[in-house]
C-alpha cells in the first residue's frame, strides 16, 4: 500500500481524482465529477457558495469510493482559483471540511506536469515522443507546450472552455476573440524559431478525448480510456462533431459528453479547430492522461524513491 498515492486535480470545471500505483506507474483507480466550479467566475470573480459545496460534496464521494483520506492526498488547483478573489477563504473551507490540502499551481507548474504525464503516455502507447506540440484546453486556461526531446517551451494561455463560454454567452464575439487568440499563439511559437513540420501534434483533456470517443462510437456511459489514448482525431471528425450537436437534443448530447459538459463542448470544438489552424496540422494524436496523471508521477519520482 505504501506505493500507491491519491493525486487530486480540481479544474474550472472537473474534478479528477486518481489512485496511482508508483512501483509499476500504472493506474489503479480513477474518479471523475463535473463539478463546475468556475461557474459564474468571468461575472463575479469569485468561486460561489454553490460551487464551494458541490467540489465538497465530490471530494467525499470520491474517497468513499476510492477508500482514500482526502489529507493523505497531492492536490492541485488551477485557473480558476488563480483567478478568484475569494481563493484563500475558498481552500480553507475545503480543508475545514473534508481535510484536504490544495496547492494552487501557476500556468508554467501546470504545464510541466501535463508534459510529463503525456510522456509517459507516449511512451506506453509506443508513439514517438522526441518532437511534439502539446494541448492542453482547460475551464479557464488552455496550455501549449512545445517538445523537443528533452528540453520544452510552455505557454499558459488566459482563456478555456468555460471562461470563453461565458464570455461569449454575454458578448457573442467568440470567433474574434478566438481570431486574437490565434494571433497570440502564433506570436509564442513564432518566438521558438522551430519548424513546427517535425513536430506531430498530441491533444489532452475533456474536449479532445470527447470528439475521440465520439469517432469510436464510445458515449460518456461506455469511454474507455485505454480505447481513447493514442486515438488519431482531425478537422473532419470536429466538423462531425459539430453536426452531432446541432442534430441532437440536449440529452442526447449529455448522454455523448456527460452532464454538466453540454454548454461547453461546442466552444472546446472552436478552441480544438483554432490550435489545428494556427499549427497548420491535418491530425492530432490524442490521450486521456494530463494534469492529475502528472501530479501522480511527479510524486512517485521525488518522494517515492528508495
Amino acid at each position: 500500500m505504501n506505493n500507491e498515492i491519491v493525486s487530486v486535480d480540481l479544474g474550472s470545471n472537473s474534478f479528477r481524482v486518481l489512485k496511482y500505483d508508483c512501483l509499476n506507474h500504472k493506474i489503479v483507480l480513477e474518479y471523475n465529477e463535473v463539478v463546475g466550479m468556475a461557474d459564474g467566475l468571468v461575472d463575479t470573480g469569485i468561486i460561489s457558495k454553490e460551487a464551494m459545496l458541490r467540489v465538497v460534496t465530490a471530494i467525499k464521494h470520491s474517497s468513499e469510493v476510492l477508500n482514500y483520506k482526502p489529507e493523505n492526498a497531492v492536490c492541485v488547483t488551477t485557473a480558476a482559483m488563480r483567478k478568484a478573489k475569494n481563493s484563500k477563504e475558498v481552500l480553507e473551507f475545503f480543508k475545514n471540511e473534508t481535510g484536504i490540502n490544495f496547492e494552487i499551481i501557476n500556468g508554467d507548474e501546470e504545464a510541466r506536469l501535463t508534459l510529463l504525464a503525456v510522456k509517459y503516455a507516449l511512451k506506453r502507447e509506443n508513439i514517438n515522443s522526441d518532437n511534439f506540440i502539446l494541448l492542453d484546453i482547460g475551464g479557464g486556461s488552455t496550455e501549449i507546450i512545445v517538445n523537443t526531446k528533452d528540453k520544452y517551451s510552455a505557454k499558459s494561455f488566459d482563456f478555456g472552455i468555460v471562461t470563453m463560454t461565458q464570455k461569449f454567452l454575454k458578448n457573442h464575439d467568440l470567433h474574434n476573440d478566438l481570431e486574437n487568440k490565434k494571433i497570440e499563439i502564433r506570436d509564442f511559437l513564432d518566438s521558438l524559431n522551430l519548424d513546427l513540420k517535425n513536430y506531430s501534434f498530441v491533444a489532452t483533456a475533456g474536449t479532445p478525448t470527447t470528439i475521440a470517443a465520439i469517432k469510436l462510437g464510445q458515449d460518456f456511459f461506455s469511454y474507455d480510456r485505454n480505447i481513447v489514448n493514442g486515438a488519431i482525431v482531425n478537422l473532419e471528425d470536429l466538423a462531425n462533431s459539430l453536426d452531432i450537436f446541432k442534430n441532437s437534443s440536449k440529452e442526447e448530447i449529455a448522454r455523448l459528453v456527460g452532464r454538466g459538459r453540454v454548454e461547453f463542448i461546442e466552444v472546446g470544438i472552436f478552441i480544438y479547430k483554432a490550435i489545428f489552424e494556427v499549427l497548420n496540422k491535418k491530425e492530432s494524436i490524442v490521450l486521456d492522461d494530463g494534469l492529475r496523471e502528472g501530479v501522480a508521477i511527479n510524486y512517485c519520482l521525488t518522494k517515492c524513491k528508495n
